[in-house]
């Protein structure tokens, strides 16, 4: 049986229930609440000592009370009789809370939240003040990333004697950078744990955690967490979690290649191992590590998933160029037709952004482009479904090919271009850059050098500024990592590229350029702010909303308006009502001329300019549209055409090959550019076109061969333009201009 077969049958098998693992459990129950006769086995338990363990738990097993059978079969880690056994504690009392909390902490341990959830919500429903099925759903909104958990924990208090509220707590202030705050919840979980007799395993994990944020030695820590348990291996996964979280890959590296050394056995730390050599592009050492993880726990989506993706990059081909140095991998389908695109994108960047942030990249760059978006999702985070588009990991990047997108869902030149300035501002920073300010510069990227340059702002960002929910800059990395209402990592995107453009418009590029490479081991968006522009972020924040303020002020000052005329402008197009059309669209592209999203103002006009008659008109609406940031096919297509009937063949051919960075896996349109590339003796991007539109196995084969022919003998290759002409011929030998070229060949080898 091939090893992807292997893998779908044992994902079958995991439907209908869970799993008995040979691993013992670690899982750390900090309710008061516990049993007295688990609680003798809980230092055996935490402390490592496995057999031991097992020995105490295994006669728990024939206990008469449902709830303690329940909890050592999962401590033995036999989830599927463990399962049961809540199953009958919660049938024994109906009012019970505390079985159905651990039930839904086994689940939420195999990684079925969705089951956890739905226990938990039950709890409630009994106790809504319960407050170890609180911190329950604290813990799950924190692992999650959604929803805002502080808002949380302060309805809780901060549990003054829960240790669990208090690592939560710990958790949350890491991430947003509050470290001191972190270090006092962790001390006071650690006290706690000391006062209870509960195991301090977790709040030396987090103090380890504060000081690696922190770029220190976490050995005072790590010690005593090995010295307390040798063979907990969560420790050092941990750290590696809060590096990759701050895309540290090689450190990650470093501690989760610790944590396998520590405790062989803990599968989820061999699979984000796995995982994360694969961001430093280390595939094949990656490999063994998810074989080990799967034969482990074969019942881990994440695992499978990248079990089978790795199985499928054996119909990926790596194109490999120097100077500079890339490596483009590539569907086997996509080598020919999206891959000279990729190739020319990604080496302009390059060459740009070196310019631009002063780094030369050490080592060779790998793009690896996926039409099937759900592999591209689990080379991503090892489970379908993401709805990112792009991801890099330092000099690796993975996006989507326009393949796994309908067309003009999105534009994947400005994709590529994005994702290689994460490699230029992350590399020159070593990784230290806020993850605000490297979107932002990626987002600033787009806007001003990429392939769809404009400053393309929706209105949804504008009404968020004005109802004032735009973050600070110094609290802006909250709206990526934790954000509170539900489009906010989307505004935050935006939000940062527009904080990029306020500030190279106020101090110019090469200030930013230095305000990002200010970020070293112990900068903060505070003080960089204050030592780079002279300024308090308080007084940033207020000068960015006076730019805000101005430049969008049409806008922000009759929101209701622009939605008036833009509603007035599609109704009168379609009542064919050309001047009302022109006269509610261009007064829309007044108020917004930074909206080119589709059926924009702009499109709007050019239509009804078009309609009247005044082709120049309609070209003048396409062009700003574009100069803007607007970028659709459909749209693009049409200037395209319009331009080619106004004999303005140079433009048109321009933004016709501006289409590929949009939609360039369809027949229709590089026959039309290969033309106008060949009339304006432009041969090698005409060959680039028709090798492309050859390699997408057009109806029409002997058109294709016919360009390829012209292309070669324009760039001075006769024996191959010959060849092609003959297989055009021999599609189609009545194909006239073909027979004529012949000719014309047949006269160029004359004496």
């Amino acid at each position: 049986m091939r090893r992807v077969d292997r893998y779908a049958a044992v994902l079958l098998a995991l439907v209908g229930g869970l799993y008995t693992s040979p691993v013992i459990a670690v899982d750390i129950d900090y309710d008061s609440r516990r049993n007295a006769a688990l609680r003798r086995c809980d230092d055996p338990l935490h402390r490592g000592r496995v057999e031991a363990a097992r020995n105490c738990l295994r006669p728990l097993l024939r206990d008469a009370n449902a709830l303690t059978r329940a909890e050592a079969a999962f401590a033995l880690g036999d989830l599927r009789n463990a399962n049961e056994f809540f199953r009958a504690a919660v049938a024994a009392d109906a009012r019970a809370v505390l079985p159905r909390l651990r039930w839904g902490r086994m689940f939420l341990d195999a990684g079925q939240t969705a089951d956890a959830l739905r226990l938990f919500t039950e709890a409630l429903e009994i106790d809504e003040d319960d407050m170890g099925v609180r911190l329950a759903m604290a813990r799950v909104t924190m692992d999650r990333f959604e929803g805002d958990v502080s808002q949380a924990l302060a309805t809780l208090g901060q549990g003054a004697n829960q240790v669990e509220a208090h690592l939560i707590a710990a958790r949350i202030e890491i991430e947003h950078g509050k470290l001191d705050e972190a270090a006092r919840a962790a001390q006071r979980a650690l006290q706690l744990a000391q006062q209870q007799d509960l195991p301090p395993l977790e709040a030396q994990t987090l103090l380890a955690a504060v000081e690696v944020v922190r770029n220190r030695d976490p050995g005072q820590w790590t010690r005593a967490a090995l010295d307390y348990n040798p063979r907990y291996g969560s420790l050092f996964e941990t750290l590696g979690q809060f590096e990759i979280m701050r895309r540290r890959y090689r450190e990650a590296d470093v501690w989760l290649q610790r944590a396998a050394q520590v405790q062989p056995d803990l599968w989820s730390a061999r699979r984000e191992l796995a995982l994360n050599l694969m961001r430093l592009g280390r595939t094949a050492e990656a490999r063994p590590h998810l074989v080990t993880a799967y034969d482990g726990d074969p019942f881990s989506t994440a695992t499978v998933n990248t079990l089978r993706l790795l199985d499928s990059l054996e119909k990926f081909e790596v194109v490999r160029s120097t100077q500079p140095a890339l490596n483009l991998q590539l569907h086997q389908q996509e080598v020919a037709t999206l891959g000279p695109y990729a190739q020319q994108l990604a080496r302009e960047s390059i060459a740009l952004f070196s310019q631009r942030y002063g780094y030369q990249p050490t080592e060779p760059i790998t793009v690896e482009i996926y039409p099937d978006h759900d592999d591209f999702a689990v080379r991503t985070a090892g489970l379908p479904g993401i709805g990112l588009l792009g991801v890099t990991f330092g000099h690796v990047v993975a996006m989507d090919s326009p393949a796994g997108r309908k067309s003009g869902d999105f534009h994947w030149g400005s994709t590529l271009w994005h994702e290689m300035a994460h490699v230029f501002t992350l590399s020159v920073t070593k990784h230290r850059v806020p993850r605000w300010l490297s979107e932002g510069l990626s987002v600033y990227e787009e806007w001003t050098t990429g392939p769809t340059p404009g400053v393309a702002v929706t209105p949804a960002v504008l009404d968020v500024f004005a109802e004032g929910k735009l973050l600070p800059i110094a609290e802006l990395d909250n709206g990526f990592m934790r954000p509170t209402y539900e489009t906010q990592v989307q505004m935050s995107y935006q939000q940062a590229g527009l904080i990029c453009l306020f500030a190279a418009e106020r101090w110019g590029f090469p200030r930013l350029a230095q305000f990002l490479r200010a970020f070293d081991d112990a900068a903060t968006t505070d003080s960089v702010v204050r030592s780079v522009y002279r300024i308090a972020p308080e007084e940033f924040d207020r000068e960015f909303q006076k730019f805000m303020r101005e430049r969008f002020s049409a806008y922000l000052t009759d929101p209701k308006r622009w939605q008036e005329l833009m509603r007035r402008g599609h109704t009168m197009l379609e009542s064919r009502n050309w001047s009302a059309a022109r006269e509610a669209a261009t007064a829309a592209i007044m108020m917004l001329p930074e909206f080119t999203e589709g059926s924009s103002a702009y499109e709007v006009l050019a239509s009804a300019e078009e309609g009247a008659g005044n082709n120049p008109a309609a070209i003048a609406a396409l062009q700003a549209w574009r100069k803007a940031g607007g970028w659709n096919p459909a749209g693009l297509r049409k200037l395209g055409m319009l331009l080619i009937s106004a004999k303005q063949n140079a433009e048109a051919a321009e933004v016709l090959a501006a289409v590929n960075y949009a939609d360039p896996l369809v027949v229709d349109g590089h026959d039309r550019l290969g033309q106008l590339l060949l009339e304006l003796k432009r041969g090698p991007e005409a060959l680039r076109e028709y090798r492309v539109l050859l390699a997408l196995q057009p109806l029409d084969t002997a058109a294709a061969n016919f360009g390829l022919a012209r292309s070669y003998r324009l760039t001075g290759d006769q024996r191959l333009a010959r060849r092609h002409l003959l297989e055009s011929l021999d599609t189609a030998p009545n194909f006239r201009p073909a027979q004529k070229l012949l000719l014309e060949m047949t006269g160029d080898r004359t004496p």
